[in-house]
Parts: structure tokens; C-alpha cells; sequence
């Protein structure tokens, strides 16, 4: 993926995570004004203030959550995962027959697919079965690796809203202890502030849901794509030594 389409993603996700949060800040406030003009206004400060310390917890796990999807979209390109020049060089060695200089090769540049290469060379003098289940156990751990760093992002995306449920009954708990202490002759205005909390911790929490769940997905499957295609790439390297090849 280009540097501009990696620009595009991230400012996307902060568009759904940030600006979201500013249009709702918007019309509650336009709704304030209609009902009683001049006297109150929503802003974003008091909106983050209404969420109270769950509302600052989700908005901490969407920044980590940030953080990861920019990692990972870095970390688990192409490029970096089977760098082009890499595995010419591979293939060169392979061509020349200088299997040792492969190996350390392998060792200087540590890559999901040199460690595949790697893992299968020393198998050279045992039988080609044996090479070809080290290649997949390992082609099997390097994916594991790489989906264990995205899990990451799917754990932010399940646990974002239960902060934001967690939020919400809190909210509401707090709306029927006042009910509770004025013997059910509360004001809807002695309600407001559980009712806003509750509901604003549930907004956090889905506005940090959705996008890290679709990056998850995105960056979950571009994963499985490419381990399929690195793992083509090393069967042909190795294809040479099939017997009667």
C-alpha cells in the first residue's frame, strides 16, 4: 500500500472517530438553542465532561486502537513482509546453488518469508517431505505472529462498547437514584446528567467500534492474502527438490 492510500485510511478513521463527535456536538447544541435560546449550549468540552472517567477510558483506547491500526498498516505490508529484493537474491542463491550464503541471507534479514526459506534449508539433506512440513509449520507461525499483533485492534473494537454499556447502565443507575431520593418527584432536569452520561459513553463507545472493527477485518484479510502468497512464492523456491525434478 502507497503512502498516500495509508494517508487516506488514517485520516478516514480519524474522520468517523473525531468528526462524528463535533456533528452530534452540533446538533444537540442547535436543539438547546431552539428550546431555550441563549441559555444553553453543548459543546465538546462538556460533552467529555458528561462522559465522565468511562467516556476518558474509551477515548484512551481509541487513541492506543489508532496507534495499532498505523503500526500494523506499516508493519504488515508486502514490503516488509517478502521485500522484492529479498527474494530475488533468494532466488539468485537458489539459482547458483550457494544454500549456506541463503541461510545467512535469512539470518541478516529476518522477514516473515526469509524465516519460511530459512526454516527449510536445513532440511536439504533429509528427505523432501521433511523440508516441506518445517515450511509449513513455520509459514503456519509466521501467520500466527502477524495475526496475534491484530488481535489487538479486534480486542479494542469488543471492548470499547462494553466500556460504553458499562457507561450507560452507570448512567442510568445514577438517573434512579435520583428518582429514588426525591420519592419519584424528580425534575426531568435532575435526570439529565445520568441520562447524558449513559448515552454518551454509549456514542464513545461505537464511534471507537465501528472503524476498528472494519480495520481489523481489512488488515485480517490483506494478512491471509499475502501469507497465500508467500507461501506460493516459497513452495516454487523449493519445488527443485521435489524428487524426480
Amino acid at each position: 500500500m502507497s503512502k498516500l492510500k495509508l494517508l487516506l485510511v488514517v485520516t478516514s478513521v480519524l474522520i468517523v472517530m473525531s468528526g462524528s463527535c463535533f456533528i452530534f456536538c452540533q446538533d444537540a447544541g442547535d436543539e438547546e438553542k431552539a428550546l431555550d435560546p441563549g441559555e444553553t449550549t453543548v459543546t465538546l468540552g462538556k460533552i467529555f465532561k458528561d462522559g465522565g472517567a468511562i467516556g476518558w477510558a474509551i477515548v484512551g483506547l481509541s487513541v492506543v486502537g489508532l496507534a495499532l491500526i498505523i503500526s500494523n498498516f506499516v508493519e504488515m505490508r508486502r514490503e516488509k513482509l517478502a521485500p522484492p529484493d529479498v527474494i530475488e537474491e533468494i532466488e539468485a542463491l537458489f539459482e547458483a546453488g550457494e544454500y549456506q550464503e541463503a541461510i545467512e541471507l535469512c539470518e541478516a534479514e529476518p522477514t516473515y518469508f526469509t524465516n519460511v526459506v530459512a526454516s527449510g534449508l536445513p532440511k536439504l539433506s533429509a528427505s523432501f517431505t521433511a523440508m516441506e512440513k518445517s515450511l509449513e509449520e513455520m509459514s503456519e507461525e509466521e501467520a500466527i505472529k502477524c495475526h496475534q499483533k491484530l488481535s489487538w485492534i479486534s480486542l479494542i473494537a469488543n471492548v470499547a462498547p462494553m466500556c460504553g454499556l458499562l457507561g450507560t447502565v452507570m448512567g442510568m443507575i445514577q438517573a434512579f437514584n435520583v428518582i429514588a431520593a426525591t420519592k419519584g418527584q424528580a425534575d426531568p432536569s435532575q435526570l439529565s446528567a445520568g441520562i447524558s452520561s449513559a448515552l454518551i459513553t454509549t456514542m464513545f463507545g461505537l464511534m471507537v467500534a465501528i472503524p476498528m472493527t472494519a480495520a481489523f477485518v481489512f488488515l485480517r484479510n490483506r494478512v491471509v492474502k499475502q501469507s497465500i502468497e508467500i507461501a506460493a512464492i516459497v513452495a516454487d523456491l523449493f519445488e527443485r527438490f521435489r524428487p524426480g525434478k
